[in-house]
């Protein structure tokens, strides 16, 4: 694996360049572009058709399992079924989303139609996550097909696994003019950046978005940026306390809190504090030790990605015990598995580490409040988040919230929820995320949104030169002066 690792590290940009080439070569895009919904949708049942084979799932299952330790369980609910109902959706709708749309016309206009025409953008390049490796590469890869665009994947090198079985797919079954596929390391992506993409699609960090909007710049390419942050929960003093901790228990904890929507922090109506955080220890249990051998010897249970972000996960809690926090929830973590149990803290101010950076691990920071006020105090002294979840069953409550709030998507009563409906927009908002994906709206994204006038009688020679005062009457009367 090492050798295997530097040879990826060691592709050259020459190499880069004539893959770039394949896929931008002019007859190839025009050819793409000029694809039929039925065609594009023959693509994308090659990929339905992969991993719903028994001995390619089990080939995914167990990358995803050697890379984060998900049970085939959750491989199948947060890995293969997001991808199969996408698939499904595009079935349904493809052929809709690409004709075009007519849009009225102004009196301005008489004469003359307006449409809008869906175009491929051209080459996209797609960045994908370590954290839902597998769902987060081929999903926006639906897509991307959909549109009609010739496509480059950059997979994530941390989840080396689900990468390598990635690209034994992409090769069995796209042609390299259609979709190509790089592993490699971040010198890779570096290399790879430097190509005037038309779209690039980034599934990370802030900090690495911010890179990636430095690149596309360079050429003035267009991006969307799928980011993340820290995700509060609000919990007030009517919230179901036992379904909330519930919830909020499998929130944290599904992937290990290795999810962009998980909820980061805990903001709890003083009242409740002390039941939610009763409950919640029992429901960990319930998920997690119902056998009483430990949580870390549970099937349900991920690990941490690496020992990098496993230890930087553990000084993230110590400089917060250190600065005051207390562990109310907690057990041994164990280094040579990358495991971190759940773990729950009280008394953590806005100035420790832990609350400076999206935490990606099963950490739940609690603050706790009396009034409705001090909640959006806290809520308003970090960047705006991807996801804001309100428990409550006060619509007074709810209404006060969210129109003092901000963030790229919410859910009241529920979690995790805010990228099931293919109808709804999801993505951030600046820190959070740049750009909105979801059924239509990820169509949209991948196409330049042309558009189109058609004169159809008459002319405008009644304001060409030379001008008479026919002219200056006729607007006045059309702006009303």
């Amino acid at each position: 694996m090492e050798k295997l690792n530097k040879m990826n590290s060691d592709i050259s940009q020459t190499s880069i360049d004539s893959i770039f080439s394949i896929l931008k070569e002019k007859n190839n895009l025009q050819q793409l572009k000029n694809s039929s919904s039925k065609e594009r949708i023959a693509k994308i049942k090659k990929i339905e058709a992969y991993i719903l084979n028994p001995k390619n799932h089990n080939s995914i299952a167990q990358a995803l399992f050697k890379d984060l330790r998900k049970s085939n369980e959750e491989v199948i609910s947060t890995e293969i079924t997001p991808i199969v109902l996408t698939i499904k959706n595009v079935y349904k709708n493809l052929k809709d989303w690409m004709l075009d749309k007519h849009v009225p016309s102004p009196l301005t206009m008489a004469g003359m139609s307006s449409y809008v025409k869906y175009e491929p953008k051209g080459t996209v390049l797609i960045l994908s996550p370590w954290n839902y490796p597998f769902q987060l590469t081929v999903i926006p890869l639906i897509y991307a097909i959909a549109a009609g665009n010739a496509v480059l994947i950059k997979p994530s090198e941390i989840s080396k696994n689900t990468s390598g079985i990635l690209k034994l797919m992409i090769n069995e079954l796209f042609s390299e003019n259609e979709v190509a596929i790089l592993e490699g390391d971040a010198s890779v992506a570096t290399k790879i950046l430097k190509k005037p993409f038309n779209h690039i699609f980034f599934t990370g960090s802030p900090a690495v978005g911010k890179i990636i909007m430095r690149a596309a710049a360079e050429h003035l390419s267009s991006f969307t940026l799928e980011l993340g942050g820290k995700s509060p929960v609000i919990i007030d003093e009517t919230a179901n306390i036992k379904s909330t901790a519930e919830k909020i228990a499998w929130g944290k904890c599904l992937n290990s809190g290795q999810t962009c929507i998980a909820p980061d922090y805990a903001i709890i109506h003083k009242s409740k504090t002390a039941a939610f955080l009763k409950e919640f220890e029992k429901t960990i249990n319930k998920f997690y030790n119902s056998d009483n051998k430990g949580i870390e010897n549970s099937k349900d249970y991920c690990r941490i990605i690496n020992e990098k972000n496993y230890l930087r996960i553990l000084s993230l809690i110590d400089d917060a015990v250190n600065n005051g926090a207390q562990k109310v929830i907690s057990s041994s973590s164990i280094k040579e598995d990358n495991f971190i149990p759940p773990t729950v803290l009280t008394n953590v101010s806005f100035e420790m580490k832990i609350m400076q950076e999206e935490i990606f691990g099963p950490v739940l920071p609690v603050f706790e409040y009396e009034n409705k006020e001090e909640v959006i105090d806290y809520i308003h002294l970090l960047p705006t988040p991807l996801a804001l979840y309100i428990m409550s069953n006060s619509n007074k409550n709810i209404t006060y919230f969210m129109n003092n709030t901000s963030a790229g998507g919410s859910a009241i009563n529920e979690l995790m929820v805010t990228t099931v409906n293919p109808n709804l927009p999801f993505g951030g908002f600046n820190n959070s995320g740049i750009g909105k994906s979801n059924g239509k709206h990820s169509f949209i994204d991948f196409s330049n949104e042309r558009g189109v006038v058609k004169r159809k009688w008459g002319n405008l020679k009644l304001i060409y030169p030379p001008y008479s005062e026919k002219i200056y009457d006729l607007f006045k009367k059309i702006i009303r002066l």
